[in-house]
């Protein structure tokens, strides 16, 4: 008789070989996206109108970033940015449209810079720091992703002001884009307006500042106690004061400040948060004006002041609300307290000396 046996069914080993397959295909594609995803290759949110966009992309362990690293991509973002915004600008063709009105009733504009400017900073940051959340003005579009990468070189005159790595919590870091400052006077061609920044804060603390000029090619940063390429000037004027201040409200704080500080203060408009800020500094630019203040009575972004505030602190100023509250760089993209900032001057005492300019704003 015949040894007895199992004779297996052709049908049944093709079935349990693919089954087998599915299961390694499963977990193999599961182990992919993960990768992909640690890197910061994955999709944007889609959809939605024009307009401020956070993103967080979380890695497994959260884990920490290196300020010094983040400083050296921030200058390197704001640069390529600053590249495709004097780009748009050369060739004349801008693209201009309306994203609506400003809460002051003026047209809040967007060019073809401000997008690709944005694209550039956002992708930049985004890959080298997938695991920390991005606040930027415009919108970023899933279509447009691009993945950006950094060489991981830190340029000399970073470390030879930061010595030595300084690593936080990657959770407790926010960053703040502005791809194009001053887009109103872009428009008008009054480049010497324009800036794009990028700003670090922990924990809602303005850490790292970095304000390009794209038209002269000029670029300031500073983290606070590690170091800076920019200074302040060697003397202010806080009896009769220079003040820079929004060409769209000059007139509401003029009347104060004259009233203030008497018929000798004079009041220079222009235009950008950026370009303000480094009026206050010693900055190598034959286009920046000089002034001793920075005062602002209406709403503003933070965007625009987060990297501005981050220089003046690394340097030992203040930019406070009128009210001398300090600015919390965490939850909303605004601020209604207006603005105070200086340098080397007796901050709170000038709070004092302007108590109704917040109240003015709000007319």
């Amino acid at each position: 008789m015949a040894p007895m046996g199992i004779r297996l069914s052709p049908l049944g080993v093709a079935v349990f070989c693919l089954l087998g397959l599915g299961v390694l295909y499963h977990l193999y594609s599961g182990f992919l996206a993960g990768r992909f995803s640690l890197f910061g290759l994955g999709g944007e949110p889609s959809g939605g109108a024009a307009g401020p966009v956070a993103v967080a992309v979380a890695v497994a362990d959260g884990g920490t970033v290196d300020l010094r690293e983040m400083l050296a991509v921030s200058v390197l973002a704001a640069v390529r940015g600053g590249d495709e915004v004097r780009r748009v600008r050369e060739s004349n063709v801008l693209h201009e449209k309306s994203k609506g009105k400003t809460r002051e009733g003026a047209e809040d504009k967007m060019t073809r810079g401000d997008v690709l400017s944005n694209r550039k900073m956002f992708y930049l940051l985004k890959t080298a720091f997938p695991s920390v959340q991005i606040n930027t003005e415009e919108h970023v579009d899933a279509a447009d992703q691009e993945v950006i990468l950094w060489d991981r070189r830190i340029p000399d005159d970073i470390l030879k002001e930061v010595t030595a790595p300084k690593e936080v919590p990657a959770e407790s870091v926010t960053v703040w884009i502005d791809p194009l400052d001053a887009t109103q006077e872009y428009t008008e061609d009054l480049r010497k307006y324009v800036t794009t920044m990028v700003c670090v804060a922990v924990n809602g603390k303005p850490v790292l500042g970095v304000i390009h000029k794209p038209f002269s090619e000029y670029t300031a940063w500073a983290m606070v106690d590690g170091g800076s390429n920019v200074k302040a000037r060697s003397s202010y004027n806080d009896k009769t004061p220079k003040i820079v201040v929004s060409r769209s409200h000059s007139g509401m704080v003029k009347q104060v400040a004259l009233q203030t500080f008497g018929n000798q203060t004079t009041i220079i408009p222009a235009g950008g948060a950026g370009y303000k800020v480094l009026a206050l500094l010693d900055v190598p630019d034959k286009s920046q004006e000089k002034a001793d203040l920075y005062i602002h009575v209406t709403y503003i972004k933070k965007w625009d002041i987060c990297a501005g505030n981050a220089i003046l602190k690394a340097l030992g100023g203040h930019m406070t609300t009128l009210s001398g509250e300090e600015i919390s760089y965490t939850g909303s993209d605004g601020i209604e307290g207006g603005l105070l900032a200086s340098i080397r001057m007796n901050h709170q005492a000038l709070v004092r000396k302007l108590p109704d300019l917040e109240k003015i704003g709000h007319k």
